[in-house]
């Protein structure tokens, strides 16, 4: 079967009703253009002749019940399916309390997103002919029902996976879970900032999908335009709506008259919207008016391991670096720091241009 669809990736939406926003001083999330921002995307995705939409995660603030219920009815109503799975702000907390859903809850919001088994937080779809969509939940929790900060799979749906993967041999499949997979920064799974980003038995999975001949998968999380590789799978991670620089992706599988298979991505921004038209330079600089504790941090750990004093000295000097790492194929330097300090912050540059716009050759 000769495949040939088009479908749309927004990650990350963090979306708040103005009357849940949080009041924290320093939260890095322009929540206040969650809703706005999403609409427009929405906008735009309705003159597009697209199949699907996939959610990676983060679909609420900070899971609150109101915001679960917004976007769950907003999302019923589109004229194509969506596919979504939990993030770790959809389900903070195990159990629910005052503030937030708890994880049993998060399936019976999405019942039409992907989720007919609502014993359980992962499941496969049948979205086309020939097409599969898995969707995981990444998010684990301690003993005490406190959300871990780094993401994992457990043995139980590991097992479910293998045992769907058998079956769905003659199909393509796609697999969407909130935490990367394979890394998207300088040895990420090893760096202590980079680490509660991926999931922790990545390893594991990676090895069952390529047992299954999975190419891609979908994640976010990471609030960063990337794509990775891993002997044969890509990984595409999708920034965030409400971080600079508010990017989507529309993304066309293509198989051509010889049989080859690619995936064209391209990707968009809000870069304004009615209320806020600069909406591209106040987020970049909110993001820079919060970095230098971020930059602290990868400064005074391994591998720099600069003093305190050095590191405040430093700081500033990098107070785009984040942001233009979210906005993928960075092509960044810094002379005026020193030569192995410089030469660090260049190895988080695009070896190659793919985090946005690409075609990537799957077969």
């Amino acid at each position: 079967m000769a495949l040939n669809f088009r479908f749309a990736v927004a990650s990350d939406l963090h979306i708040a009703l103005p009357h849940t926003i949080s009041e924290q001083t320093h939260r890095f999330h322009l929540v206040e253009v969650s809703i706005p921002a999403l609409e427009l995307v929405l906008e735009d995705l309705s003159m597009l002749d697209i199949d699907f939409l996939l959610l990676p995660g983060d679909l609420t603030q900070d899971g609150e019940p109101e915001n679960h219920t917004w976007l769950s009815k907003r999302l019923a109503v589109l004229p194509y399916p969506v596919y979504v799975v939990p993030g770790n702000h959809d389900i903070p907390v195990k159990f629910a309390n005052d503030y937030s859903i708890g994880l049993a809850d998060f399936s019976s919001y999405y019942d039409h997103c992907g989720y007919d088994d609502q014993q359980r937080l992962y499941y496969s779809k049948q979205v086309l002919p020939g097409v599969q969509i898995i969707g995981l939940n990444s998010n684990q929790f301690d003993t005490s029902g406190k959300q871990k900060y780094i993401g994992g799979l457990e043995e139980e749906q590991l097992d479910w996976l293998e045992q769907v993967l058998t079956i769905a041999q003659e199909k393509l499949v796609i697999v969407m879970l909130h935490h990367n997979v394979i890394e998207h920064l300088p040895d990420q799974s090893n760096h202590s900032l980079g680490r509660r980003y991926m999931l922790e038995n990545r390893l594991v999975l990676l090895d069952i999908l390529q047992s299954a001949g999975v190419k891609l998968i979908f994640t976010g999380h990471l609030h960063v335009q990337d794509v990775a590789e891993y002997q044969g799978i890509y990984e595409i991670t999708t920034g965030s709506l409400v971080t600079y620089p508010h990017p989507y992706r529309i993304i066309d599988f293509i198989t051509d008259a010889s049989g080859q298979q690619s995936l064209k991505i391209e990707s968009y921004r809000v870069n304004s919207l009615p209320d806020l038209p600069n909406l591209s330079d106040v987020s970049r600089n909110w993001l820079g008016d919060r970095s230098f504790h971020y930059m602290y941090k990868l400064l005074t750990n391994p591998p720099l391991n600069l003093s305190p004093e050095f590191a405040t000295q430093l700081a500033p000097s990098l107070r785009y670096f984040w942001a233009d790492i979210a906005g993928g194929d960075a092509v960044l330097d810094f002379p005026n720091l020193p030569p192995e300090v410089r030469r660090y912050f260049q190895s988080f540059n695009a070896t190659n241009s793919i985090d946005n716009n690409a075609t990537l050759l799957l077969s």
